[in-house]
């Protein structure tokens, strides 16, 4: 197997024939060869090759080729050679969204402004598409694909299934639907690795990891759909509780509960724009409260050990570590940042009033010469918890938002985990790096898993994708 990149020229020759220049023959293993299997996704033909006396890497592609396997565009981009005299344009790598709110300009809606950004990432690396699931013609085995002009434009072309398909769906409804199961389904019957595959739940995730013992460590106590005695034991037992929504995101419908022996039962919550501070006599008022805000059906939330987390300014903080499959394979922590709750509130979302800081500016305030050390710490801790999260999933991950909190002792805790992350610590000033580097390791997993790798990353490949499918 051997990877080069070579610049893709469109002659207007209408013969199926692939003119390679001398150098460009001599890397692929093609010299003296007189034809090639020339594959792009899921398509293959079989052309002649005549080889041109000019330096440099350069592919030359008649009509007849370029439409019978369906290439997108002319310019630099990557060529593999398989054996068994295949060469493999690419990769072909296609992000699935949705197209609510679209219009020409934004095909994906509020998904739009990061879809570019990962296909300007990949630009010369890759063949980078957006579509959306009625862009696929099952029968012909077709997308037709989003593809961006060099001046940011967007432009539709028919292309064969991809190499590679990262999914950002984004919306849990969509996801859970009979159609989208079935479109998961097809792509991993065809072998085409589909990796995020779909929103976590927050009891799927401690449900997973209850017999991990090197996650179980780091998780607090966590109840799913408990009863109200539970509710109570454990009140009594931590002093206080997150009650969350399993299927929640943004902080809505969490509920912070404290028990004071002396003072009785409270429950502090976010009401529209207002933070809620309610104190109960007790443990019966609170969950009539409970009963009459959601019904007497609590199955659909977990309650979870408060813990004491550091502070600053009185407020709680803690942390997102946006986790990344790099092209090794490797779990990385690709951006920190730390989030401090609003005055009042139960979250430390921003729009709850809460505000973003680099995780350094956090853990100097509260650790001082021992920050570095407690970060260290918690980067070690957030791989490991991806790791484990990996380990105990039945499908393809390739990206996780880990919400950690770390104690006044400096111990690691994981709170949530999300499949889908959101971007917004990227938007921090001192945080703009971090997202480009996320971008760049979304192109590097899709790299690894298309097998268009350099020879050193594919001698480390970690084991641990065997069981993912």
């Amino acid at each position: 197997m051997s990877l080069t990149t070579c610049n893709v020229h469109f002659s207007q020759q209408s013969n199926k024939i692939v003119y390679l220049s001398s150098p460009l023959a001599k890397q692929l293993k093609l010299s003296g060869k007189k034809s090639v299997h020339l594959k792009l996704g899921n398509e293959v033909i079989t052309a002649e090759i005549k080889q041109l006396k000019r330096p440099g890497n350069h592919l030359y592609l008649s009509t007849a080729v370029r439409q019978s396997i369906r290439v997108p565009k002319s310019g630099n981009i990557s060529v593999l050679n398989n054996g068994d005299n295949e060469v493999q344009l690419g990769p072909l790598v296609g992000i699935l969204s949705e197209s609510t709110g679209r219009s020409e300009s934004n095909p994906f809606g509020g998904r739009t402004g990061f879809i570019k950004q990962i296909i300007r990432t990949g630009e010369h690396k890759a063949y980078l598409f957006g579509f959306t699931p009625s862009d696929i013609n099952w029968q012909q085995e077709t997308i037709n694909g989003y593809f961006l002009t060099p001046q940011g434009s967007w432009y539709r072309k028919i292309v064969p299934l991809p190499d590679v398909v990262y999914n950002r769906l984004p919306s849990r409804k969509t996801e859970t639907s009979a159609s989208i199961n079935s479109l998961r389904e097809r792509f991993v019957r065809r072998k085409i690795p589909f990796f995020n595959w779909s929103f976590f739940n927050k009891a799927d995730v401690y449900k997973l990891l209850d017999n991990d013992p090197e996650a179980l460590e780091h998780l607090p106590e966590s109840v799913s759909g408990p009863a109200s005695d539970k509710i109570k034991e454990m009140l009594e037992k931590h002093q206080f509780l997150y009650f969350k929504p399993t299927a929640g995101s943004l902080g809505a419908g969490i509920y912070r509960l404290t028990y004071h022996p002396k003072r009785g039962y409270f429950a502090r919550y976010r009401k529209g724009s207002e933070n809620v501070l309610l104190r109960f006599a007790n443990f019966q008022s609170l969950i009539r409260m409970l009963h009459a805000r959601h019904g007497s059906n609590l199955s659909r939330y977990v309650v979870q050990q408060g813990i004491r987390l550091i502070e600053i300014d009185s407020c709680p903080i803690d942390f997102r570590f946006h986790m990344h499959k790099n092209g090794k394979n490797e779990w990385v922590p690709a951006g920190i940042g730390a989030k401090k709750a609003g005055r009042g509130s139960v979250t430390t979302h921003v729009k709850n009033g809460g505000s973003l800081m680099t995780p350094e500016q956090a853990l100097d305030k509260t650790f001082g010469d021992e920050a570095g050390a407690v970060l260290d710490k918690a980067k070690k801790v957030a791989v490991k918890l991806s790791e484990a999260i990996e380990r105990n999933y039945p499908h393809r991950l390739g990206e996780l938002g880990l919400d950690i909190g770390i104690d006044k002792d400096g111990e690691v805790w994981m709170f949530e985990a999300n499949a889908k992350p959101g971007r917004s610590i990227f938007k921090h000033p001192a945080l703009r790096s971090e997202g480009r580097a996320s971008l760049s390791y979304i192109l590097e997993h899709c790299l690894y898993l298309s097998r268009f790798q350099s020879q050193s990353q594919s001698q480390s490949q970690s084991q641990s994708q065997g069981g993912n499918g």
